[in-house]
């Protein structure tokens, strides 16, 4: 059976997509439905028909799920940001436990998954501690901030998300006051001109410090002072910059960035490990969630405190630091320049002396040293006791897989971003000799549909075959 485009149907949601799109069937045709959960009975109508399955709206609920509740934000549904936030949490969490599982046999080739219980957070909201909010302006001229609307670049005004810190708010009502008392132009995309593009917002759950950079078509601001003094009333501002960007682009940050009042930087913890934070510094945007994550990441490990550990698309040398302070040796590698002088000075402020840093792709970097140990040591190969990855969300190139089983590592940690690729990628370690031992997910982003997910990997040993 197949259907046509603007048929009206009423499904039952059984399953979700990876998006948070609800799943469910017609008489053996499949149809996503965004803004549905499993459980719901809905009547929908058709947007989009291929030959076996298709994309409907949702027109109307006819039995709501018992999973369902009601969003905490008045914009969830049209802002797009929080997937999830109609589903109750618990379910949630069993949406993400599933997703990973279900990768994990489906493109991975495991049957039995030595799952422990996903982590997730007792308050599921006002848990990021960056926020990047576009600036401009609607059909009235009126300057506006929020989000772009899913799938568009349209701003859903929303000073309060629900994801963010509270503080982001008075943050955006003084720069929009600031900017409608002084004429600064909101940018706009479609003609190149006007001057403020997008307001970023770090915030130290620790240290209670804050950050403030304006991103700005241009190089300065007019009335500057006016705006320095208004933010420095607010309790924590720490730090306030402005980021030159002048190109047609969606790329957020320019290249430059300048200080204005205060520090270039905020610091803050994750467990006991300093972090200076600049506003192009990667840092993971849930710290409880991170301490959580990394703490595991860390248990996984095994360390004694004689074991030379490499840590590879390290960053700013978030893990490759907790990992210091049980290891003998840690190297990290990163691509990313400004990454690495981050983390070397993070080391630097914690006093930790055990952790070398190299700039460069992780791909290139250890088969380099594979190779060049080989030359310089005949007969022998470089080895390492553990190797962390914690690659972006495309995984790990295959010659970095095989590299690593090479340097034949007691245990491998990978901790990923996207269970897809993770599940792919353990197939083919599984292939050179590694089993997995343990899989956890961690819920760093309640209300959406991502996951990470922390896997322990270890060598088969001979009597470890099942016959």
């Amino acid at each position: 059976m197949s259907y046509q485009k603007n048929d009206v149907l009423t499904v039952k949601i059984e399953d979700m997509g990876h998006d948070g799109e609800g799943i469910g069937k017609c008489e053996g045709y499949t149809l996503f439905v965004k803004d549905t959960v499993i459980g719901d009975l809905a009547e929908v109508k058709v947007i989009k028909a291929k030959k076996n399955y298709g994309y409907a709206r949702l027109m109307r609920l006819i039995e709501p799920s018992a999973h369902r509740v009601e969003p905490v934000c008045p914009v969830a549904r049209p802002c797009g940001g929080c997937q999830l936030q109609m589903l109750d949490y618990a379910e949630q969490l069993r949406f993400k436990e599933k997703k990973i599982a279900g990768n994990l046999q489906r493109i991975g080739g495991m049957t039995e998954i030595p799952m422990e219980p996903i982590v997730g957070m007792k308050n599921p909201f006002r848990y990021r501690n960056k926020a990047q909010f576009p600036i401009g302006q609607d059909r009235n001229g009126k300057l506006i901030t929020g989000f772009y609307a899913g799938r568009t670049h349209q701003i859903m005004e929303n000073r309060n998300c629900y994801l963010g810190v509270e503080q982001n708010e008075e943050i955006l009502n003084r720069i929009l006051a600031w900017m409608e008392e002084n004429g600064v132009p909101a940018y706009n995309e479609e003609t190149g001109k006007g001057l403020v593009r997008h307001v970023l917002i770090r915030f130290g759950f620790m240290t209670k410090e804050i950050m403030v950079c304006l991103v700005v078509n241009g190089k300065k601001l007019p009335a500057e002072e006016k705006l320095i003094k208004s933010l420095t009333e607010l309790e924590g501002m720490t730090s306030i910059t402005l980021s030159a960007n002048r190109e047609r682009t969606n790329v957020i940050m320019g290249k430059e960035i300048r200080c204005l009042w205060g520090q270039g930087y905020i610091t803050d913890y994750i467990g006991t490990v300093k972090y200076r934070i600049s506003p192009l510094s990667f840092y993971q945007v849930n710290p409880a969630q991170t301490e959580k994550l990394y703490g595991l990441a860390l248990e996984y490990a095994g360390l004694t405190g004689n074991e030379t550990v490499w840590d590879l698309y390290c960053g700013i040398g978030t893990i490759s630091l907790f990992l210091a302070q049980k290891a003998q040796k840690v190297y990290g590698v990163e691509i990313v320049p400004e990454a690495i002088a981050d983390a070397k000075n993070n080391a630097k402020i914690n006093e930790i002396e055990n952790a070398e840093f190299f700039v460069g792709k992780s791909e290139e970097i250890l088969p380099a040293y594979y190779e060049q140990y080989a030359k310089d040591h005949p007969g022998e190969h470089a080895h390492a006791d553990v190797i962390v990855v914690d690659p972006p969300r495309k995984g790990c190139e295959e010659n970095l897989l095989h590299t690593m089983a090479s340097m034949q590592p007691d245990r491998i940690v990978y901790v990923s971003c996207d269970s897809a690729t993770l599940a792919r990628d353990v197939k083919v370690l599984g292939e050179l000799g590694y089993e997995v031992k343990k899989v956890r997910g961690v819920d760093q982003f309640p209300m959406t549909c991502h996951v990470e997910t922390v896997v322990l990997l270890s060598q088969q040993k001979p009597d470890d075959t099942i016959e």
